[in-house]
C-alpha cells in the first residue's frame, strides 16, 4: 500500500485551478486533466492557471487527443506546462474513443498513436522529427520556453495486448490494466457515506452517476442498438435519444454530459448502477484501494462527480489518508 498513490481527474473548465489547489490541499498526489474538445474547454489553459496556484501537486492528463493538436502544437504546449509547473507534469495520450465518436469519426489506431507519440518525444528532446512528411523541430529561441531537451514523461492509455506491447516501446506509464513492466495507473469514480447513508440514496447516485452510466454511452456509439440494448433500461435510453435527432447526427447526443452531468435520460439509468464499487464509508473505500493495489496498480485516479465535487474530494482524501502512507 506504500507505493500506491491516490490522484485526482478533473474536467478542464472554469473551476479546474480552485479545484486543483484543493487537491494539493488535501494531499492528493496528482490531478489529471481530461481532454475532449467536443465536451470541455481546453487543457492546457487550465493546466497554466493550476500551475500558478499550486506548488507541489503533480499535473497530467488522461488523456489527450493527438488529432487535435498537430505534433509540434502538442510539444509547445507540453513545453509551456513543464515550464510553468517546474517539472510537475506528465503527459498522457490516447486514441480518441470518446471525442472522436463525439464527431462521428473512428478512433486513431494505434499505429498512428506510435508514430505521433514517437514525434512529440522527438520534438522535446530538441531532435528532429518528420511531421507531415517534412523534417521539424522546436525553434524557439533561448527565453521563450525551456531549454531542450525538455523531460516530461509520455504516458498512453493502453488496453489489450496490442496496446501493452505498444506501451512497453514508446511510453514510460500507462493507463490501463496493470502492465508488466510500466507504472500503471487506473481510474476509479465513486462515493464515501456520511454517517447512516444509505449507498442507494440519491445524493450517492448523483455523485457517482456521471461515471457510472458511460457504458450506455459507449455501448451505443461502439456497438448500436443492439449493444445498448443488451443493458438494463437501454432501450428506453436508446429510443429517447433516436427521437431527439435523425440518424445522421445521434453522434452529437450519445456524450452529451459525458462523466460529468446526468440528463434527465441518464438519470433514469440510475436504478442500474453499481453503488458498491468506490461506495462505502472510510474503511470500505481504504479496503478497495488497497485491493487496486495488490492487483499491481501504481496510481488510482479518482474522478469525483455530483452537485458538490469538493466534498467528494475531502471525504475521499481521508479515506485515502487512513490507508495509504504516500497521500499524508
Amino acid at each position: 500500500m506504500d507505493d500506491l498513490e491516490l490522484s485526482c481527474g478533473l474536467p478542464p473548465g472554469p473551476d479546474f485551478a480552485e479545484l486543483a489547489a484543493l487537491a494539493e490541499r488535501l494531499g492528493y498526489q496528482r490531478v489529471w486533466i481530461y481532454d475532449s474538445a467536443p465536451l470541455w474547454e481546453d487543457p492546457f489553459i487550465h493546466l497554466a492557471l493550476a500551475a500558478r496556484r499550486t506548488t507541489r501537486i503533480g499535473l497530467a492528463t488522461a488523456v489527450l487527443i493527438p488529432d487535435e493538436r498537430s505534433e509540434m502544437a502538442m510539444a509547445s504546449a507540453i513545453a509551456t506546462v513543464a515550464r510553468l509547473s517546474r517539472g510537475r507534469f506528465r503527459a498522457c495520450f490516447g486514441t480518441g474513443l470518446t471525442s472522436r465518436l463525439a464527431m462521428g469519426q473512428r478512433p486513431m489506431t494505434l499505429a498512428a498513436l506510435e508514430r505521433y507519440v514517437t514525434a512529440v518525444r522527438a520534438l522535446l528532446a530538441g531532435d528532429t522529427a518528420e511531421v507531415d512528411g517534412s523534417p521539424a523541430r522546436m525553434l524557439h529561441a533561448d527565453g521563450l520556453t525551456a531549454p531542450r531537451p525538455i523531460d516530461v514523461p509520455l504516458w498512453i492509455s493502453a488496453f489489450g495486448p496490442r496496446g501493452a506491447a505498444l506501451a512497453g516501446e514508446i511510453a514510460d506509464g500507462v493507463i490501463g490494466p496493470p502492465h508488466p513492466s510500466l507504472p500503471t495507473a487506473t481510474i476509479a469514480s465513486g462515493t464515501v457515506l456520511d454517517t447512516g447513508e444509505d449507498p442507494a440514496s440519491d445524493r450517492v447516485r448523483e455523485a457517482i452517476g456521471p461515471w457510472r452510466i458511460v457504458d450506455w454511452h459507449n455501448a451505443y456509439a461502439t456497438k448500436g442498438a443492439e449493444g445498448v440494448d443488451a443493458l438494463p433500461g437501454g432501450r428506453a435510453w436508446r429510443e429517447e435519444l433516436e427521437s431527439l435527432a435523425p440518424e445522421g447526427e445521434r453522434h452529437l447526443l450519445a456524450f452529451e454530459g459525458h462523466v460529468t452531468h446526468l440528463l434527465p435520460r441518464d438519470r433514469r439509468l440510475l436504478d442500474h448502477i453499481d453503488v458498491k464499487r468506490m461506495v462505502g464509508d472510510e474503511d470500505r473505500v481504504g479496503v478497495q484501494l488497497a485491493r487496486l493495489a495488490s492487483h499491481g496498480f501504481r496510481e488510482v485516479v479518482y474522478t469525483p462527480t455530483g452537485p458538490d465535487v469538493p466534498r467528494e474530494l475531502r471525504a475521499f482524501a481521508q479515506a485515502g489518508r487512513k490507508h495509504l502512507a504516500s497521500a499524508s
